[in-house]
């Protein structure tokens, strides 16, 4: 099984080839890592269909391809059989059923679906925000974020914002630690665009042994110690109190059920007290 070697090619990004072969990977006790799947993209010539046919027979891998172009398409398809490569046309079948059924010329344009769907580059630009404005490197990102996560350390602030991401709002999050003063531009945006997350000392106090555990460290570190937990929750108090900015308690929440949440505050649906 750890021998699977599968290629991704396309004549655009590859992203829907691959998200078969991971999902048909999935069904497998196989992993589905950078180690096993090869992504090939933006094919436009036999060229790069050769080198994808050379890297196949040198890896002995099955290819996955999502080639609309139809020279390309059909010069993959034979040079594949030629070479007795096991290989799926992920596009073309269907494709071929629908023009039928239209009794209309496909675009053949790769990459239409991403041209024509405005949420593919609103959700790619929050994901991307989300990266930058990480762990507060940039006070730049404050007044360009839809909202804004304040918390202590291990309160999900990074899942969080990667999530709300992929629901393509623009989210940045800011730690707070008692030792560094918060940048001033976090006192100065609105405060609805703020959004504290709070957490019983309890359940930090376990969420950071544990994860000093992870670490292979002693969980008596000053980190997990419930005298520097509550010295941060209450820097976290008077933090939130000053910027007036509304609280969710995360302390026994999945992420879905806290961004849930949070969506709905942020679309004005539900209110939120402090």
């Amino acid at each position: 099984m750890s021998n699977i070697k599968v290629i991704i090619a396309s004549d655009s990004v590859g992203e829907t080839g691959e998200l078969v072969a991971k999902a048909s990977l999935a069904q497998f006790d196989i992993d589905s890592s950078s180690d096993v799947l090869i992504r090939y993209p933006y094919i436009d010539s036999e060229d790069n269909v050769d080198e994808v046919v050379d890297l196949a027979k040198s890896k002995e891998a099955i290819v996955v391809f999502t080639i609309i172009t139809p020279k390309f398409r059909n010069y993959i398809k034979e040079e594949l059989k030629k070479e007795n490569i096991p290989s799926v046309d992920v596009m073309g079948p269907l494709m071929s059923i629908l023009e039928g059924k239209t009794e209309e010329t496909p675009y053949y344009e790769p990459g239409r679906v991403h041209k024509l769907d405005e949420d593919y580059f609103k959700k790619i630009e929050a994901i991307e925000f989300a990266v930058k404005y990480d762990d507060g490197k940039d006070a730049g990102g404050l007044n360009k974020a839809d909202m804004v996560l304040i918390g202590v350390s291990r309160t999900s602030k990074t899942p969080l914002s990667q999530f709300l991401a992929l629901k393509k709002y623009k989210v940045m999050n800011m730690p707070l630690v008692p030792e560094v003063t918060p940048p001033k531009e976090l006192f100065e945006i609105p405060a609805s665009k703020c959004i504290g997350l709070r957490i019983k000392s309890s359940a930090l106090n376990k969420i950071r042994k544990e994860r000093l555990t992870q670490l292979g460290l002693k969980d008596t570190a000053s980190y997990a110690k419930n005298e520097r937990i509550q010295e941060e929750l209450d820097y976290f108090d008077s933090v939130i109190e000053r910027i007036g900015c509304p609280v969710i308690d995360v302390s026994e929440k999945a992420i879905e059920e806290t961004a849930n949440e949070i969506m709905k505050y942020v679309d004005g649906k539900i209110d939120i007290k402090g």
